[in-house]
Formats: C-alpha cells, structure tokens, sequence
C-alpha cells in the first residue's frame, strides 16, 4: 500500500485539534517532502525520522518519493510531536506495519537519531482535551509524557520507549507466522496515579508574630480574594506569600487536571508535583507577553500556570507598568485571551495575586527602627507606579510592619497551616454550598442576592463608602470581603462587624485609596 493515514494531535491553546498525517508513497525522483503549515522544528522531523529508521534496522524507501501531508493544511503545527506518526506513517506506507491495525490510535512523540522517543510538550491537555471531546481513542506516547496523558480518568496511554516498540505492536498479519506480536519490555500499558491525599507545603508557624497579616492570608484563602502586603525590608511579605498555597483547599481532580494541563503546556509539569497548588513567582523584570502569554503559536503565560493557584509579585512598584496593567481583566474575568492576526486562543487564569511593596524607594517609610531618607515627592512617585485602576482590583491591603529583635526571638510558634486550612476549608465550602462559587467571584446582582446585609451594616457602609470616596469596585470588593469574613465566623447574615473589619484592609496600604 502507498498511501497511509496516521492520527496525531496538535496543540492551540488548551485545544489539541485532530492532525492526520497522510503518508504517500510514489516512483519518481526520490526526495522527502513535507507540507501543511509545518513549522521549522517539524520540517527537521524528515532528518530525525530518516535517521531513526535506519538506525532501527527497519528499510527506509530511499527510492521512492515521499509525500507527507499534515492535515488540515491551515493548522499551525509545532514542536517535534510529529516524529513519531510520520515514522509510522512511512512504515505503514512501505508495507513493514499494518496500515488497517492503526486505526483506533493516536500517535505523538519525538524522534532521537537512534530512534528512541523523547517526551512532548502538552501531552496532558491533549489527554485532557480528547476526555472533555468524549473521543475514544488509545494515545501512544514517550515515557514520560504517558505518565502525565494517563492522569486523565478512563484514558487508554500507552507507553513505548523506541520506535520498534511501536512497529512490534502493528506487525502485518503473517509477519509473526500466526503468533502473538512479540511483546518488548519498552511498551506499556500507562494507569493513572490518584490525587495526592497529603500534599506537603511550608509551615505558617514559621513566620513568628504578624498577626494582622495571618488574619489577611485567611480571609484571602477562604474567599479567593487578591492580597497586597507592605512593609519595610526584612519585616516576613515574602515568608507569608510563599506559605500562602498551603491554606487554600486540597485540590479536586478537575482543578488538578487543569492546572496541571497548563503546566505541561509550558513544559513544567512534574509527576512530584501532582495535586499541588501552583505559586509562581516571576521576576519583577518579567515583560507583559511573560505574564498573561503570548507568542507564535499562543503559550500559557504566569497567570494562566498559576491557575487554582497564587502568582506571588514581589516588589510589585518594580514591575513594568505595561505588565501590570495588563492583569487587570484576568483578575476579574478569570481568563485571558491572546489575540494574533492568525489565532485567537483563550486561557484560564483563576489566580490568586499576592502582591508584595516596600512603602517607600528605601523601604523604611513609617518604620520604628529604623528612619526615613525619602522625600515625599519620591515616595509619591514610588507609589503612582502602581495605578488606582490596578490597586482598586486588590481587595485586602495590610501593612507588615517589622518586629523588633525581642519580640522576634522570644516568640513561640505560631498557628500551623493545618489549623487555619482547616477553617479556610469549611469557609469556602459554606459559600461553595450558598452561591456555587467563591465569595471573590460574585458579580453583580449575585452579590446582592447572597451578601444578606443587615440594616445597620447598610446605614454603616452608605457613610463609609461616601467619606471614604470608595469606587463602586471598591464598594463591591469590601461587601465580599466582609461575606467571607462572615463566613469564617459561621454567620448567616453580613453584621456591621464583618463590615469594620473588611473596610480596615480596604483603607490600609497606600494613602490615597
């Protein structure tokens, strides 16, 4: 038979939409040609496919004239997924595999000169995206990148470490006189590991006093709400935002999949990792593309792989105003959308943002042990990097100030991360039971439906929000901080002193909001 069709998948965005590669084999002057809008690290796939064959000990038709189509021709296709496909696509073509015993499968995975297969990058969202399509199919990949496609439930992943593995499961009939295909130890079967029980993260009890930034951390992980801290060098921002991701809920499969989807997009997943809530922690030098995405074809950018996780910004005045400015809409939406002139790609990006400031260029603005050495007109223009659009986005704003060196060695432990999860569990549960969603997520008339304010809390909001110049944002973002504080209290309704409480973080931070 001259003419193969091997399935495949490419990756854009989230989506991995179905790539058949067409194998064609004819007389002629021989030659290899590859089309279908390949990229350039999938036009080396014919030198790598060429050499792995060969050195296989399989025939390669080196007189014949190749033609290898990557359908549908206006798909972008990247990386070298295709190696394998186009290797099996020419076996098959050539008559050393069967062509008929292919169907069923999906083929990905990237050829070395010796024909052994190396991982792919996103082979967990194409797992991901063939389970939310309901498209049975077997997936044949590398090691590596089997283990994360199997991590979707019901997922048939098998595991192949060279390209003969592959051809001594699609031998022709007769090949083998009768018998069983001759079975090598590098082909497997992949089952999928189960959600981690016990995740283990760093301990809040490291962090010695700072209570009011503990309250903060709590109410933010119970209600999903942004965080800015700020303080003077030294004074534990970074220690309480790294410890962060350890009192939000365990993760559920669904959240676990995603993130760890994304993740294997932008070539970090580890199996070690499974089930952990992300915290990414960029560079203040990071450009915009870095944080929301970006790129030819569109990649998941920090916000988007910090998805059901924190993306902790530390000296966030130091950050590009363009860069910042651009987490305005995934902060409210939840999502971020890349658009180019050829593709439109869409990326989830439910993050939690922890900021991190000093108050001041030197740090020591307001400090007790140590003085000043700002102007205001620099401490002014130290805190305008961060734009009232940007900051009215953030719900809570606590000061960290820094202890003195007697309280710091004297004090004891404080509450564990357990403890406080514990309570941030049950939060969250009560507002996940009332509305279906987080307290940060409410929107519009959900926030009057659900918030239940009292008539006194009412009276007190109406004179605060007037003296006080609150946007409506800020108004709304201040109502569903005290309905989370309300929810760690196990109150029904929303009291004038959820409300006090949740309006002190609102006017903390900078002075002019």
């Amino acid at each position: 038979m001259s003419l193969s069709l091997v399935q495949s998948r490419a990756l854009l965005g989230m989506d991995a939409p179905a790539v058949t590669v067409e194998v064609h084999l004819a007389n002629g002057l021989p030659s290899f040609t590859l089309v279908g809008l390949a990229e350039v690290e999938v036009k080396e796939a014919r030198e790598r496919v060429r050499s792995a064959i060969q050195n296989a000990g399989l025939e390669f038709p080196h007189n014949k004239r190749i033609t290898v189509n990557l359908a549908p021709a206006e798909l972008p296709k990247d990386s070298g997924r295709f190696d394998l496909p186009i290797a099996i696509g020419i076996l098959a073509a050539s008559g050393q595999i069967d062509a008929n015993r292919l169907s069923g499968h999906e083929f990905a995975g990237e050829l070395s000169l010796s024909g052994e297969l190396r991982p792919v990058r996103g082979a967990l969202a194409m797992s991901l995206a063939l389970h939310s399509a309901k498209v049975a199919t077997s997936i044949v990949l590398p090691p590596g990148s089997a283990q994360e496609a199997a991590l979707v439930p019901g997922a048939r992943v098998y595991s192949a470490q060279h390209l003969l593995d592959v051809v001594a499961n699609f031998l022709p009939q007769g090949a083998t006189d009768g018998a069983a295909p001759p079975l090598r130890p590098g082909w497997s079967q992949v089952v999928g590991a189960a959600v981690a029980a016990n995740v283990l993260y760093e301990d809040l009890a490291d962090v010695k006093g700072q209570s009011a930034a503990k309250r903060a951390l709590e109410i933010a992980a119970a209600g999903g709400h942004s965080l800015l801290l700020s303080g003077p060098p030294g004074s534990g921002k970074s220690m309480l935002a790294q410890r962060f991701a350890g009192l939000l809920p365990p993760m559920e499969v669904g959240e676990a999949l995603q993130s760890a989807a994304l993740a294997s997009l932008g070539g970090r997943f580890s199996l070690e990792r499974w089930a952990e809530r992300p915290t990414c922690s960029p560079h203040h030098s990071a450009s915009a593309v870095a944080l929301v995405g970006g790129g030819s074809p569109p990649r998941p950018g920090e916000i988007s792989l910090a998805h059901h996780g924190v993306l902790f910004l530390d000296e966030l005045p130091e950050f590009p105003r363009a860069a910042l400015e651009a987490l305005r809409e995934p902060l409210e939406t939840g999502t971020i959308t890349i658009s180019r002139a050829a593709r439109r790609c869409e990326f989830p990006a439910r993050f939690q943002l922890i900021g991190a400031m000093n108050p001041c260029p030197c740090g020591y603005l307001g400090a007790s042990h140590k003085a000043c050495r700002c102007s205001p007109d620099q401490v002014a223009r130290y805190q305008s990097r961060l734009s009232g659009p940007f900051m009215d986005r953030i719900d809570l704003h606590v000061d960290v100030p820094a202890l003195p060196a007697t309280e710091l060695l004297q004090a004891g432990p404080g509450e564990s991360t357990a403890s406080i999860r514990a309570r941030c569990t049950l939060a969250r549960a009560l507002a996940i039971t009332r509305q279906g969603k987080t307290n940060a997520a409410l929107q519009g008339k959900e926030i009057d439906q659900h918030l239940q304010l009292d008539a006194a809390a009412v009276k007190f909001l109406n004179v605060a929000a007037t003296r006080l110049g609150w946007s409506a944002r800020g108004t709304h973002r201040v109502l569903k901080v005290a309905r989370t504080i309300a929810d760690l209290a196990g109150a029904a309704a929303t009291q004038v002193i959820h409300l006090a409480e949740a309006m002190q973080y609102r006017r903390s931070g900078r002075t002019d909001l």
